[in-house]
C-alpha cells in the first residue's frame, strides 16, 4: 500500500505483477490542500501570511533539505534557518520548535510534544516528520529549497497537513533559477494533488530504475517499450493477454502455439518480485 507510488513500483504494475485498487478521494471532512510556488524574493510575504495563520490558532511545519550550511550545495539549511525563524517570531509572543536527524530520540520526542500539545506554534525540521506524524492543528507546510526535493517527497510532505476540517496550504519555497526538470517538478505540485498524476511525472522525469536491484531511478532498457511514454498500450497489451489466458488458460490452440513457444522461453528468465530488496 501506498499513498505515492514511487517510479518502480508503477513500472512494475504496468508490467501486470502488481493490481492497483485506487482511493482518490479524500476522508471525510478534509479540504484539498492549496500548494503555491514563493521564490526566495516573496519571504517578507510568506512571513505575513505564516502571523496570519498563527492569530487564527494554527500551527505551521517549516521543511529544510539540509541541517548545517554545506560548502557544496547552494541550498537552505536549517541551523540558519532557525535563527532567522526566531528573529522574525521572537518569543514570548511565539514559540518555535527544532527537530532534526542529529538530535537524541529524547530530545527530539520531546519537541514533537510541544508541538503536538500545542506549546508551540511552528515546528522547524528535516524529513524526520515526512512520515508518522499527525497534527491536525497544522494548517501550513512550508518547504524551503523545495527544488532539493524529488515529486515523492513533496508530496509526502505536503500530506503532513490538511489533517483538519480548516483549510491548509502548502508553500514551495525556491531560489530564482530553476531548471526545466525542476520547474515541471514544482509546477506539477501547483497543479495537482493526485498521487497518481504526480507518480506518474515522476515516472517521466526519473525514469522506472532497476526493477530488481536497489536503484529507484534510471531508464530501463526495454527492447520496444518506453514506460514512460507508452503506458496506455502496455495496458492494451496486457488486457490482451489476460482476454487469451481465460480464453485458452493453457495456450494448448494452435492459433495460440507460437505465444506458447515465446512464453516458455521468456519464463526461464521471469523476475521473481519477491526477493526485491
Amino acid at each position: 500500500m501506498t499513498a505515492t507510488p514511487i517510479p518502480r513500483t508503477l513500472a512494475m504494475t504496468f508490467y501486470g505483477d502488481l493490481d492497483v485498487s485506487v482511493i482518490d478521494e479524500l476522508p471525510p471532512g478534509r479540504k484539498p490542500i492549496s500548494t503555491v510556488h514563493r521564490y526566495e524574493s516573496h519571504r517578507l510575504r510568506v512571513f505575513g501570511f505564516m502571523k496570519e495563520e498563527i492569530a487564527k490558532g494554527r500551527q505551521i511545519y517549516i521543511v529544510y533539505p539540509l541541517i548545517n550550511e554545506s560548502e557544496k550545495l547552494d541550498f537552505n539549511n536549517l541551523i540558519n534557518g532557525y535563527e532567522a525563524i526566531t528573529r522574525s517570531f521572537p518569543m514570548p509572543n511565539y514559540q518555535v520548535s527544532i527537530v532534526h536527524g542529529q538530535m537524541k530520540p529524547a530530545d527530539k520526542d520531546f519537541e514533537m510534544q510541544r508541538f503536538i500539545k500545542g506549546e508551540t506554534q511552528i515546528m522547524v525540521a528535516t524529513t524526520v516528520i515526512e512520515v508518522g506524524v499527525n497534527v491536525p492543528n497544522a494548517s501550513v507546510m512550508i518547504i524551503e529549497s523545495s527544488e532539493r526535493f524529488g515529486l515523492s517527497q513533496l508530496h509526502q510532505l505536503r500530506g503532513r497537513v490538511g489533517r483538519g476540517a480548516e483549510q491548509s496550504f502548502c508553500i514551495l519555497m525556491t531560489g530564482d533559477k530553476l531548471s526545466k526538470d525542476t520547474l515541471k517538478r514544482i509546477e506539477t505540485m501547483v497543479r495537482s494533488s493526485d498521487g497518481f498524476e504526480i507518480a506518474e511525472v515522476d515516472l517521466q522525469l526519473r525514469g522506472p530504475g532497476d526493477l530488481m536491484g536497489t536503484q529507484q531511478s534510471g531508464l530501463l532498457n526495454l527492447k520496444i517499450a518506453d514506460l514512460a511514454k507508452d503506458s496506455q498500450l502496455v495496458i492494451l497489451a496486457r488486457d490482451a493477454a489476460r482476454s487469451i489466458l481465460e480464453k485458452d488458460p493453457n495456450l494448448s490452440l494452435p492459433e495460440y502455439a507460437s505465444i506458447r513457444m515465446i512464453l516458455v522461453d521468456v519464463l526461464k528468465t521471469k523476475p521473481d518480485w519477491g526477493k526485491i530488496a
